[in-house]
C-alpha cells in the first residue's frame, strides 16, 4: 500500500487501485477538458465562418439591388422618353387636324354665306378662326404646360371635366364598336 499525504498533512494509506482509479479520473476530467475546448473552438469557428457568409450573402444582396434599381431607373428613364415622344407627337397631330379642320370650315364659310346666310357664314368663320388660335396656343406650348393647364382646369371645374371624360369615353366606345360592326 502507498501513503499519500492530504493537504491537512495527515497521512492516508491508499491502495494501488485506488491510486489507479484516481489517475484515471484526473486523465478523464483532462480529456473532457481538451474535447469541450475543442468543441469550444469548433462552436467559434462555426460562428465565424456563419458572420461571413452572412455578410458575403449581404454584399451581394446589395449589389444586386444596386443592380436592380440602377436597371430599373434606366428603364424608367427609357419608358418616360418614349412617353415624352409620344406626347409631342399626339400635340402636333392635334394641332394639325384642328389648323386643317379650322381651314376647312373657313374654306366652306362663303359656301354657307350663300345657302344659309351670312350670319351663318360668320359663325362658320368665327369657329375657323377659334379652331385656328387654339391649334396655334396648342402649338406654342410644351407638353409639360399642357398637362399643368390641364389639371388647374379640372381643379376649378371638376364636373366639367368628368362630363367631358365621359362623352369622350363614350364616343370612343362608339367608334371601336362601330369598327366592329
Amino acid at each position: 500500500m502507498a501513503e499519500t499525504t492530504s493537504k491537512t498533512g495527515t497521512r492516508k494509506r491508499t491502495s494501488k487501485a485506488e491510486t489507479a482509479s484516481g489517475e484515471n479520473t484526473t486523465e478523464a476530467k483532462a480529456k473532457f477538458t481538451k474535447a469541450m475546448e475543442e468543441a469550444r473552438a469548433g462552436a467559434e469557428a462555426l460562428g465565424k465562418e456563419a458572420q461571413d457568409r452572412v455578410h458575403a450573402y449581404g454584399e451581394q444582396f446589395r449589389e444586386r439591388s444596386e443592380d436592380w434599381q440602377a436597371q430599373a431607373k434606366k428603364y424608367s428613364e427609357q419608358a418616360m422618353g418614349k412617353a415624352g415622344e409620344f406626347a409631342n407627337e399626339g400635340k402636333v397631330r392635334t394641332s394639325s387636324a384642328l389648323s386643317g379642320l379650322g381651314k376647312m370650315v373657313s374654306d366652306n364659310a362663303e359656301t354657307i354665306d350663300e345657302k344659309l346666310g351670312t350670319k351663318y357664314g360668320d359663325y362658320a368663320r368665327s369657329a375657323a378662326k377659334s379652331l385656328q388660335d387654339t391649334a396655334d396656343k396648342l402649338d406654342s406650348k410644351s407638353v409639360e404646360d399642357l398637362g399643368e393647364d390641364a389639371k388647374e382646369f379640372v381643379r376649378k371645374s371638376p364636373g366639367l371635366a368628368v362630363g367631358m371624360a365621359a362623352v369622350a369615353g363614350f364616343m370612343i366606345a362608339r367608334m371601336f364598336r362601330g369598327s366592329r360592326d
